[in-house]
């Protein structure tokens, strides 16, 4: 399956791969839990939505601090 948009498209948007999938993984949470709550169904999957929105320049990529332990 060919990922659409491009990898390259989205390392020009963050700076790393790494970072990239926890950006991507938090977005998805957000987006799912949003749709739950909200109790609306999703056309895509999370991953599909967030992975759009960060190549377009919706999302902060900055990540929430992590608690610790």
């Amino acid at each position: 399956m060919m990922l659409y948009p491009a990898m390259k498209d989205l390392l020009s948007q963050v700076p790393s791969r790494y970072q990239l999938v926890n950006v991507v993984a938090h977005r998805a949470r957000q987006i799912a839990a949003d749709a739950e709550e909200g109790g609306y169904p999703l056309n895509d999957k999370p991953v599909s939505i967030a992975i759009r929105e960060i190549a377009e320049g919706k999302v902060d990529l900055s990540l929430p601090p992590q608690p610790q332990a």
